[in-house]
């Protein structure tokens, strides 16, 4: 039994957390490292990465302890997850979303649906791909898929697409909307077993960065669904979406940007040192020194506006929603140039994919799309500033 096995859901030992990070760091360099070499190989996760991760208890680190979870706060589970980011980013999206999604479910799920859903979603039992995004159609209160209900089903239609784990997952926590009705008023959240008929699953191909990771494209053409799949009420869908997952998902994604930007500056530091250029290593050149410099100051600063978003998170602050926005900007726009200065101190070797930094560099634009782009961040911000429902 790993130390993620050990951790108390009431207390955080300051100890067995430290033990559990040593451990979670090394199991990155070394093992991560070998996973990340064969990811890039064969273009796909093996499954068994997903089951040694489930075995080590590494998918069940933020799930309370009475749903069979390790109860490590969220805050605290971040500094973990920064450690998984350190690693490819297919890797880190399977601890990622095994230990958030289940909020999302678990907040308007019925007794039933927690046995059904919830428990098996934090033990790694049970695979759920968030199902938000279309493609034709803005994240959010423009839903275009729709639900029609006939007694105790819904017929579902419509399209998503961009759908993470979407081809290998056992369920996708869909948002749609009831035929006829706008803005967020008609949402559902829905529950949808991957093998339900009238479905087509459609392999988007390979990204250019987070490879191994599916993503699929989702045609609905008159799905049944049970009623009974449904979470919360009708008109709350968009509130299953934002409270339970993407708020704190938002914060989660700031922080393995401050992850993988460690990584990068890691990798700079290093080929720094060891590289020569007319009798001196590139360390000992000052514009490469102040690159560096900026970098470990923008790393910082990020990750303690995460760690702060978090805690408001945690509180239950009604800033929580906006300095989740916040943090993903502020993340994001920094790993942007942290690895940025991390591929332009490698020099030219950096563009080769024998180099680490390479992959590193494809892996860390994926995070401006993720959980929303930095123009919807942005909108999100600057209507809260301006409202006066964010004062800074």
């Amino acid at each position: 039994m790993t130390q993620a096995a050990t951790i108390a859901a009431d207390a955080v030992d300051e100890a067995e957390l430290a033990a559990l990070k040593a451990e979670i760091a090394a199991y990155v360099a070394n093992e991560g490292e070998a996973w990340t070499r064969r990811i890039e190989d064969e273009r796909a996760v093996p499954p068994e990465l997903r089951e040694e991760l489930k075995e080590r208890g590494y998918l069940s680190l933020a799930g309370p302890r009475e749903y069979g979870g390790r109860g490590i706060p969220f805050s605290r589970y971040l500094e973990l997850l920064e450690l998984f980011s350190m690693s490819h980013a297919a890797l880190r999206m399977i601890v990622h979303v095994a230990n958030g999604v289940w909020r999302a479910v678990d907040q308007f799920a019925t007794e039933d649906q927690r046995e059904q859903w919830v428990l098996p979603a934090v033990t790694g039992g049970n695979t759920i791909a968030f199902t938000l995004t279309e493609p034709t159609a803005g994240t959010g209160a423009d839903l275009r898929c729709t639900v029609e209900r006939e007694g105790d089903t819904y017929f579902l239609s419509g399209e998503k697409h961009l759908i993470t784990f979407g081809l290998t997952c056992d369920n996708w926590l869909l948002f749609a909307r009831a035929a006829g009705t706008t803005g967020k008023d008609g949402t559902v959240a829905l529950m949808v077993p991957r093998d339900t008929p009238g479905v087509e699953a459609i392999d988007m191909g390979e990204s250019m960065g987070v490879r191994g990771s599916d993503h699929a494209h989702l045609v609905f053409d008159r799905a049944p669904v049970p009623v009974a799949n449904r979470l919360g009420d009708e008109g709350r869908g968009l509130e299953v979406a934002f409270g339970g997952f993407l708020t704190p998902s938002r914060i989660a994604v700031g922080m393995t940007c401050v992850g993988l930007a460690r990584r990068a500056q890691e990798l700079a530091i290093d080929h720094a040192k060891a590289r020569e250029t007319f009798g001196k290593p590139l360390a000992a050149r000052q514009a490469i020194s102040f690159a560096l410099a900026e970098n470990a100051a923008d790393i910082v600063a990020a990750r303690q506006l995460v760690l702060h978003a978090a805690r408001e998170w945690e509180k239950g602050a009604p800033e929580a929603s906006t300095l989740s926005s916040m943090a993903k900007l502020v993340a994001v726009d920094m790993i942007s140039r942290v690895t940025d200065k991390a591929l332009q101190v490698h020099g030219g070797i950096g563009f080769w994919n024998s180099e680490p930094i390479e992959r590193v560099y494809r892996d860390a634009r994926a995070q401006r799309f993720e959980e929303g782009t930095n123009e919807i961040q942005k909108t999100i911000i600057a209507r809260d500033v301006l409202t006066g429902a964010f004062a800074s």
